[in-house]
């Protein structure tokens, strides 16, 4: 008998993992080895264990799915992530693939478009939710990363974007400094760096940018 695939599942809605884990313990090859609430639960739990997939929700509080997905790539590439998200605009979708996605499906999707979606990310195949628009598949296969002009938003590093989302959400230095495990000091000056570049002014004005950008539920 063949070992079975370790998969994490990463989602802030526990309604919603619960119900991810129901569907995964009826098919005897897959094995759901922990969950997380975030992207930095997750990170911890791929460093831990390195299951054989991550299936990471998008939007969720501290990080993101999509620095979580660059943050797991970069030390455990060989570690699949698929990405299940309600978002599916071209840049949502775009973003995932830059950050190492190796598969792309919605939370609209049936349970057996869900079990497609993980059998060819584990078959070495790139899967991209059939209910995304053409043009955004399009976009993809060609290699188009964004089809917009550059804006202050990609100056932001993927470090400042993650301490902004953590500004957003109302969290001090001190707490954005525990969480990333980096200095005050150092948290300072990623938010002044980051008014800087946005031309902002204060932390209402950060957070509403952050709404507008979607690193924050509205």
């Amino acid at each position: 008998m063949s070992e079975k695939k370790s998969i994490l599942i990463v989602e802030d809605h526990t309604i919603i993992r619960e119900g991810l884990r129901q569907i995964l313990a009826r098919v005897p090859s897959y094995e759901v080895v922990a969950e997380a609430s975030d992207g930095l639960e997750a990170v911890r739990c791929v460093d831990q264990m390195e299951p054989d997939l991550v299936l990471m929700d998008l939007s969720m509080p501290r990080m993101n799915g999509l620095q979580a997905t660059r943050e797991i790539k970069s030390r455990h590439p060989r570690t699949k992530v698929l990405i299940l998200t309600v978002h599916k605009t071209e840049e949502h979708v775009l973003e995932a693939f830059k950050s190492g996605a190796d598969g792309f499906v919605l939370k609209y999707a049936t349970k057996d478009e869900l079990l497609l979606a993980l059998e060819s990310v584990f078959n070495g195949e790139t899967f991209i939710s059939p209910m995304i628009s053409g043009k955004v598949i399009e976009g993809y296969l060609g290699g188009v990363q964004a089809v917009k002009e550059t804006s202050s938003w990609d100056t932001l590093t993927p470090r400042e974007r993650q301490v902004l989302k953590l500004i957003a959400e109302g969290h001090t230095n001190k707490e954005i400094a525990d969480y990333l495990f980096l200095s005050v000091k150092t948290v300072e000056t990623h938010r002044s760096n980051i008014m800087r570049k946005l031309d902002l002014h204060n932390a209402s004005e950060l957070t509403a940018y952050a709404m507008k950008r979607g690193l924050v539920d509205l």
